[in-house]
């Protein structure tokens, strides 16, 4: 009995030991989004949004981001280069805060070569996954 609750111990440490800290992981979310929509990969963008999502105060919701997503990347040469990312943990909930800049080499998405905006995320954990339910986006300015 002894040597089988040593056992359980040790793969328990060895577990942990793997796990990613949440503020890392909401940071390797963000960065996986970021090149998904580099690559083209709306799904992946997606992945990382709540079924119940909202942005910038109710005129987007996950069906019109998606929306936005298939539209826009069909320029097929945007990318998306973040910043540094703020994570604030409070428990099962987490702000993160980051300025993205967006490039568009054909001309046809945006205006300019490039569009930096700050983002402000809300994220909550969803089965041992951190998901972003909530997102507002202005102008990062010059």
């Amino acid at each position: 009995m002894h040597r089988c609750a040593m056992l359980a111990l040790l793969l328990c440490a060895a577990a942990g030991c793997h796990r990613v800290p949440d503020e890392q992981a909401i940071r390797d979310a963000i960065a996986t989004a970021a090149s998904a929509a580099g690559a083209q990969r709306s799904g992946d963008v997606l992945a990382i949004v709540s079924d119940d999502f909202t942005g910038n105060n109710g005129e987007f919701d996950r069906a019109r981001v998606a929306q936005l997503l298939r539209a826009r990347l069909l320029a097929r040469s945007v990318t998306v280069g973040t910043g540094a990312v703020e994570v604030d943990l409070d428990g099962d909930r987490a702000a993160a805060t980051f300025d993205a800049t967006f490039s568009d080499s054909s001309g046809r998405w945006l205006i300019e070569h490039g569009r930096t905006l700050h983002f402000v995320t809300g994220w909550r954990r969803e089965g041992g996954t951190w998901r972003c339910y909530n997102a507002r986006w202005t102008d990062a300015g010059p």
